[in-house]
């Protein structure tokens, strides 16, 4: 596939990959998109993470598949900064992205916390979510008190060193360990149970849950697999979620490791 790295986004579909800046706010996203005429998969991202992460499932999905991909605001190499870095405007750059794309409808995707953006997007657009795929995430468990928002702020300013170093590669986003801080504290009132419960009973779409097992970076103990355990109750409550797989890659390799499970659970919901 050839590539074509305009600086504007063009809303023909084409069996060319198209690369990009699509404008949003008082921003731009750098955005991949597969185009052809299969069914459009749009992928979110973990919260700190880039585009590059979903490579493994893509190449398993193939071609029949439309894949749309993005870098959120201020991650990557080249997505630029910008004054709102909440979550709600994580959700309304699903929406610039599709529409820049010229595409209505699409699966969602996404792997942390990229699948609580999934899964409401998913929720507030039954008519354009064809269906929707939670990658180890949007679990609704009350995981967040004081002693855990100190937690945060601590790790993220033990590893400023270390994100800022990196920052040249993309390989860390372009925020301070504030913001970091700020938005992972943000996920977790989010992921509340009364917050998150009511979006995941709500969805109308095809719902699948890939799980992984074990801890992840920043957990202790047992800590992920007693978050995870929440998700059973939401597939009781709606017939419309299921969990999919359940594998033995923990949080951080899921996409690496497991990518056939992952890109099962989009053909279930395709």
């Amino acid at each position: 596939m050839t590539k074509n790295n305009s600086s504007s986004a063009s809303s023909a579909s084409s069996s060319t990959t198209w690369t990009g800046m699509i404008p949003v706010d008082d921003t731009a996203l750098f955005c991949t998109d597969t185009g052809g005429d299969g069914i459009p998969v749009i992928y979110l991202n973990g919260q700190f993470a880039t585009q590059g992460y979903w490579k493994h499932v893509i190449a398993e999905l193939g071609d029949g598949f439309r894949h749309i991909t993005f870098d959120e605001r201020a991650r990557g190499k080249k997505s630029l900064k910008s004054a709102d870095y909440s979550f709600e405007a994580c959700v309304r750059d699903v929406d610039a992205v599709l529409a820049a794309r010229g595409v209505e409808k699409a699966i969602v995707i996404g792997w942390s916390y990229g699948a609580l953006v999934a899964a409401n997007w998913a929720n507030r657009n039954p008519d354009r979510a064809i269906g929707a795929v939670l990658v180890d995430g949007a679990m609704p468990h009350d995981w967040l008190d004081d002693a855990m928002e100190a937690r945060i702020r601590k790790l993220f300013k033990r590893l400023a060193p270390i994100t800022a170093l990196l920052r040249p590669t993309g390989l860390t986003p372009k925020l301070t360990a504030a913001q970091q801080a700020e938005s992972n504290i943000e996920l977790g009132k989010l992921s509340r149970a009364a917050v998150l419960g009511p979006v995941l009973d709500n969805i109308a779409v095809p719902t699948r849950f890939v799980l992984a097992s074990g801890s992840s970076l920043g957990s202790h103990g047992d800590e992920q697999e007693v978050i995870r355990a929440s998700v059973a109750g939401a597939c009781e409550r709606n017939p419309h979620i299921a969990i999919s797989a359940k594998v033995a890659s923990n949080h951080d390799h899921i996409l690496r490791k497991d990518f056939k499970a992952v890109a099962d659970a989009v053909r279930e919901v395709a």
